[in-house]
């Protein structure tokens, strides 16, 4: 073979990659209200998803992001989509008061979390909210379980283990009690969180509430162990089913790296004859198709 030939590497995807259910949806109607109010400023509460590529896509065509101090200067035309991560519900009366229209774009999961968190604190439950504390779609749940709670109704963020630990220590065996996931949490920390809590409370309500993507897609990523000399995991490096894919990969794979774009691609790569693909949630079709095809055509 000649030594200036091409070799085309092989590029294996994930079985399971890229947008889930509930970013596309949001994403889609993101982009709809724009169609639909062309006179009127259309505006995200925060990032829309955790992904920079996608939110720079959106700016482009004209939608910006509102932060929570920018409210009190809304219009009254004004056009405000709810994240996919979900916001308190004290947030979107907020913007409600100033004569603003509301589009709802959270999750259908986060959204159920959010109902069960308020249904559950209102009857006087103690929630344990399984999750990163500052994260937007904890922050949301906590708002709806704060509006709802009473006197006896009270709530717990559990970001780990350690933290399990602790607060069993102050909490009655016989306590009304149920846990409730963000749905991109670890399995692993969650089950070991579970377990923790379920010796002190028997009677412990356990609602896995993690997005079946979110396994699923780390399903997929294990099925390519073996079968690749590395792996490159595409998305938001402030996206949490992101990183814990590339900590997943890391376990997979003796080269894994998190690149945002093409342009992060590491050299070492394209000495690679084999190399799998994964994507974060919030990662668009474009930005996946485009590192395969610069794979594909500097190798």
């Amino acid at each position: 073979m000649n030594s200036r030939q091409k070799i085309i590497p092989e590029i294996i995807r994930a079985d399971i990659l890229g947008y889930c259910m509930g970013v596309r949806k949001a994403v889609e109607m993101a982009k709809l209200a724009l169609e639909e109010h062309k006179s009127c400023q259309v505006w995200t509460l925060g990032p829309l998803i955790h992904n920079q590529i996608a939110l720079d896509m959106l700016a482009n065509q004209g939608i910006k992001v509102l932060s929570d101090s920018q409210i009190k200067n809304l219009q009254e035309k004004d056009i405000v989509v709810i994240r996919a991560h979900g916001v308190p519900p004290q947030k979107i009366e907020e913007i409600k008061s100033h004569g603003s229209s509301v589009i709802d774009a959270t999750c259908p999961l986060v959204r159920a979390s959010q109902k069960r968190a308020a249904k559950y604190t209102s009857l006087g439950y103690t929630v344990f909210l399984a999750g990163d504390k500052n994260h937007g779609e904890i922050t949301g749940i906590v708002g709806y379980a704060e509006e709802a709670a009473r006197e006896n109704g009270r709530y717990f963020v559990i970001e780990n283990r350690k933290e399990a630990e602790d607060v069993i220590g102050f909490i009655e065996p016989s306590v009304k009690a149920v846990l409730i996931s963000q749905t991109t949490f670890s399995p692993m920390e969650f089950d070991a969180i579970a377990e923790i809590l379920q010796k002190k409370i028997p009677t412990l309500e356990v609602m896995n509430t993690i997005c079946p993507a979110t396994m699923e897609r780390q399903k997929a990523l294990a099925d390519l162990k073996g079968k690749a000399d590395g792996v490159l995991i595409i998305g938001g490096k402030n996206s949490a089913n992101t990183r814990r894919l590339l900590l997943s990969a890391q376990k997979y794979f003796s080269i894994a790296t998190l690149i945002e774009t093409a342009d992060e691609i590491p050299p070492e790569f394209f000495s690679l004859k084999k190399i799998a693909l994964t994507a974060g949630a919030s990662t668009p079709d474009e930005v996946i198709e485009e590192v395969e095809r610069v794979l594909i055509s500097k190798k």
